[in-house]
């Protein structure tokens, strides 16, 4: 990855938005969305502790300067259209409050992140942000039923995925969220299960290749096993030394080997 995604907290905070026009005012919608504060001035916003910057002059050389001045300060900075000039980049986002889908290009094209978020609308259903708050709601009964962190987790990935109880993509899962609404025999048991690849590319792998890569608690992989594989694991996936000496931990292993 080019760029860490982060989602920032910025209700009540002030923001700094600096220019006007045309490109200045859909930053200061964007900030007001969010919850934050517009401030106009330099000096105001560092002053008030601002954390996050735009500056949208029409005037470039006024642009780096403020931008040298605030990351000076220790704000971060967004010039727009300078992806060069900028410390964060602010993507295309789809809103399903409380689901929220950054499309980012890294500066590439504006256009490229805007066209995938249309189509991603098209596709994610409204009733995307009604099922998260329930799927809140019912967490201290998940946890209840199943005490252990793995698998609640297996559980819930179940649920969710493709034709599960709450399959994110059924405009109708919503309403189906309820502690009883769990398939435990859809879910993938605990315990070791070898993917052996023929193909290094990560479209090649089967549906329940990817799933139980995306949901394995560790990865054990071969040296010859590529990135592009393995970027399909969590992130939070113990990642465990080929060839394991010791016993394998416990949960839902993945061993890779590439033929």
């Amino acid at each position: 990855m080019r760029q860490l995604p982060l989602f920032h907290s910025i209700a009540g905070q002030p923001v700094l938005v600096l220019g006007e026009g045309a490109m200045a005012e859909p930053k200061r919608r964007l900030v007001e969305r969010a919850g934050g504060r517009v401030v106009s001035d330099l000096q105001q916003g560092v002053d008030e502790g601002a954390r996050l910057a735009f500056v949208a002059h029409d005037d470039m050389a006024m642009c780096e300067a403020d931008a040298l001045r605030l990351r000076g300060a220790g704000l971060l900075v967004n010039v727009v259209d300078r992806p060069e000039l900028c410390d964060f980049t602010t993507p295309s986002v789809l809103d399903r409050d409380p689901v929220l889908i950054a499309v980012g290009t890294g500066g590439a094209s504006a256009g490229l992140a805007k066209q995938l978020r249309l189509r991603l609308e098209q596709v994610l259903p409204q009733s995307l942000g009604l099922l998260a708050q329930r799927l809140d709601l019912m967490k201290s009964g998940l946890r209840e039923r199943f005490p252990d962190s793995a698998d609640r987790r297996r559980v819930i990935d179940a649920a969710l995925g493709e034709g599960g109880a709450f399959d994110v993509l059924d405009p109708a899962a919503a309403e189906r969220v309820k502690l009883d609404g769990f398939d435990a025999e859809a879910v993938e048991a605990a315990g070791v299960h070898e993917i052996v690849l023929t193909s290094d590319d990560p479209e090649d792998l089967t549906l329940r290749q990817a799933r139980l890569l995306g949901t394995a608690d560790a990865v054990l992989a071969d040296p010859a096993v590529p990135a592009t594989i393995l970027n399909r694991a969590r992130a939070d996936a113990r990642r465990l030394q080929w060839p394991q000496q010791a016993e394998l931990p416990p949960g839902l292993v993945v061993i890779l080997r590439r033929v």
